[in-house]
């Protein structure tokens, strides 16, 4: 686990959530869901303060973040891309779209871009296989994709990031 270099995290983000769960025995998955919800993955210094205040141990917290897919302890870019790795997609040319979102911004899976605007992450499964190859973008789905495709998309969305748009 890599956060020395992170900033101190605004703890008081976390403090409504706290003050509901703190004493609600079985709660901790839902005050890791929220904590994530408020900075985008799970800092070590809130992940501390959340064992301070409901008094579980932190290598118990730190167990439950890194057993469950759904959280991160690393910041992602403002674009998250998920791309599918699931039987249908894998058959219909996944490896190809990585291929394309790894020559386009030059990360592979797992990584974030040195300007923090896209994260690739390789996903078992988006439950899209019809529409296979699927990547998912900050909830939006791309299918049938090619890696021209693939590229156009990520350009498109790194175009509107330049003049300001959202995601």
């Amino acid at each position: 686990m890599r956060m020395s270099n992170q900033a101190p995290s605004d703890l008081s983000l976390i403090e409504p959530t706290l003050d509901a769960y703190a004493d609600v025995p079985g709660s901790l998955i839902a005050i890791l869901q929220a904590t994530q919800d408020a900075y985008g993955y799970l800092p070590m210094d809130a992940m501390e303060h959340i064992a301070e205040r409901t008094g579980t141990p932190i290598a118990t917290i730190v167990g439950v973040a890194t057993f469950y897919a759904q959280f991160r302890l690393e910041p992602v870019g403002k674009y998250l891309i998920m791309l599918c790795q699931g039987t249908a997609c894998h058959v219909n040319g996944s490896e190809l779209i990585s291929a394309a979102i790894t020559d386009e911004l030059g990360i592979d899976d797992g990584q974030t871009t040195d300007d923090g605007l896209f994260s690739l992450k390789h996903v078992a499964c988006l439950g899209c296989c019809s529409l296979s190859p699927v990547m998912m973008i900050n909830g939006q789905t791309y299918s049938s994709l090619t890696p021209d495709k693939a590229k156009k998309v990520l350009r498109q969305l790194a175009a509107e990031a330049a003049e300001g748009g959202a995601a």
